[in-house]
């Protein structure tokens, strides 16, 4: 190994069944779910269809809504990193569309690994149809919305709690991605590119909008 790689090591056995057990009952659990509803499903039914315990099942989800948001909470992840990772040169918008692009371009195949994305689709209409758990999905919305604010507040070198334009911003870049997101759920083609594209093509239209440079806007007088 050269100076400055890093080795890079697999997961041990141990942690490859433990991941493996988790994939199944989360792909049980969202078929149940996907199939005879939320709230009729219980955790002895999923926790029968992989043949384990009801303990093991509370090793890896506090509960039947940790489940279903499993999935959501690994792309949400990966946006954050990838938007941590923007350089401070881009304007605010701009880091958050480009983010959301990459992190969608990379996602895919780390969706796949656990459940097919027909099934990942069949998942966002159902907590679109489910009272409790479009509920849920809101709630976290409001609290992925106000990280994304004290990022890029972060970034500009704002106090979030004085200056009203991260979380300006993020109001319209979040109402992009549900109107996206719903568009998606109700049309024909389940693949993550066909997410993507529609994401690009609605973000483009907050472009003119929300991707200029604020730091010369306050030096013009402005906010």
């Amino acid at each position: 190994m050269t100076h400055g790689q890093r080795a890079v090591t697999r997961p041990g056995l141990r942690e490859r069944k433990k991941q493996r057990t988790r994939d199944a009952l989360l792909r049980a659990a969202l078929e149940l779910f996907t199939t005879q509803g939320y709230e009729r499903t219980t955790v002895d039914e999923i926790v029968e269809a992989v043949d384990v315990s009801q303990r093991t099942f509370f090793r890896y989800f506090a509960n039947k809504e940790d489940t279903t948001f499993a999935v959501q909470d690994m792309v949400e992840s990966r946006f954050i990193a990838e938007l941590r990772r923007r350089p401070p040169c881009e304007a605010p918008f701009e880091a958050m569309r480009r983010a959301v692009l990459c992190a969608w371009g990379s996602i895919g195949e780390a969706i796949e690994e656990v459940i097919t994305v027909d099934l990942h689709m069949r998942t966002y209409q159902m907590i679109e149809s489910t009272p409790s758990l479009l509920a849920a999905h809101m709630r976290r919305g409001v609290a992925l919305e106000n990280q994304i604010a004290r990022l890029i507040a972060e970034r500009e070198g704002l106090d979030v709690e004085r200056d009203p334009r991260p979380r300006v911003a993020v109001a319209a870049f979040s109402g992009v991605m549900r109107v996206t997101g719903q568009l998606w759920g109700r049309g024909s083609d389940s693949s993550v590119e066909a997410l993507r594209d529609l994401t690009e093509e609605y973000l483009d239209q907050l472009v003119p909008a929300l991707a200029g440079d604020w730091r010369q806007a306050a030096d013009s007088g402005g906010l």
